[in-house]
């Protein structure tokens, strides 16, 4: 058993050795144009010296600060090195280049209907800020970078949003575009494409569960209300109980917060002021009977 897998793995290893191998020698041979491609070349040259000077307007082209020109020569890429910016030099018959714009590019990706993990669908729709670093490989790795990337998109964030649960996706938004933003980088590394920044724009739920959610959110206030209402009943509660054990200690305290009540009603310009009675003389009165 040990051999077996030990053989298996040298078989692994060579394999890696003669892809590794192959595509050297294809990199070598990638510049060599053989001659039947030299002397096509030579004879654009020659052209060109036969129609100089009206051949240097086919042969000198320019890219801006924000471009690359990929040249290929008889379908080879040329010195394996993008050119610019600024003027460069083409052959009119066998050279053909491509130019590949720099800048940060921005699309939008389109609503996505997404079952999270705990099963609830939404919708989630975001925004992908990417840019091309290696002119190169976007146009000889993949027949078209912005296409490829904005579907890609797609389906990462379908992938990532799938394994999140709802209150993660409410609640950890940066982490999710983090994720995604890592996810999009490496898949698009050999496409020569940098993925700069990944945001959620929106998440939209259902109607129903947005109900459900705001009673629930209604709920929990009101039940957070009524404890709080009940703790201030106990603690009025207990200073009432505590006023009230003063009180039995000075019988004087009990007439000087009657005159406070009377200030208190007077300074209030109201035309009618209720006088207590104490039950004490309601007694003498019964007790004559």
């Amino acid at each position: 058993m040990i051999s077996t897998t030990s053989s298996t793995a040298d078989m692994v290893t060579q394999g890696k050795l003669q892809i590794t191998t192959m595509d050297n020698v294809e990199d070598k041979n990638s510049g060599r144009l053989g001659c039947f491609g030299w002397l096509l070349v030579l004879v654009s040259l020659l052209f060109i010296i036969v129609t100089f000077p009206l051949s240097i307007f086919m042969c000198l082209k320019i890219v801006n600060e924000y471009e690359r020109a990929v040249i290929f020569r008889l379908g080879r890429i040329l010195d394996r090195k993008p050119k610019g910016p600024g003027l460069f030099f083409v052959l009119p018959c066998t050279d053909a280049f491509v130019k590949v714009d720099l800048r940060t590019v921005s699309f939008d990706i389109p609503p996505q209907e997404i079952l999270t993990k705990d099963s609830v669908t939404v919708a989630v729709d975001g925004v992908v800020y990417f840019r091309i670093n290696c002119p190169i490989s976007s146009v000889a790795n993949v027949s078209n970078a912005h296409s490829s990337t904005r579907l890609l998109a797609q389906t990462t964030l379908r992938n990532v949003l799938g394994t999140k649960n709802l209150a993660e996706l409410l609640s950890d938004r940066e982490g999710i575009s983090l994720s995604m933003q890592e996810s999009l980088d490496e898949a698009t590394d050999p496409w020569g494409i940098k993925v700069e920044r990944v945001e959620i724009k929106d998440v939209k739920l259902p109607q129903q569960l947005q109900r459900a959610m705001a009673a629930e959110a209604e709920a929990s206030r009101e039940a957070r209300a009524k404890i709080i209402a009940a703790e201030g009943e106990m603690k009025a509660s207990r200073a009432l109980k505590e006023a009230s054990l003063v009180i039995a200690e000075s019988p004087s305290a009990l007439q000087l917060r009657y005159l406070q009540t009377l200030n208190t009603i007077a300074a209030e310009k109201n035309s009618t002021i209720v006088f207590p009675l104490p039950i004490d003389m309601m007694q003498a009165f019964m007790n004559s009977k």
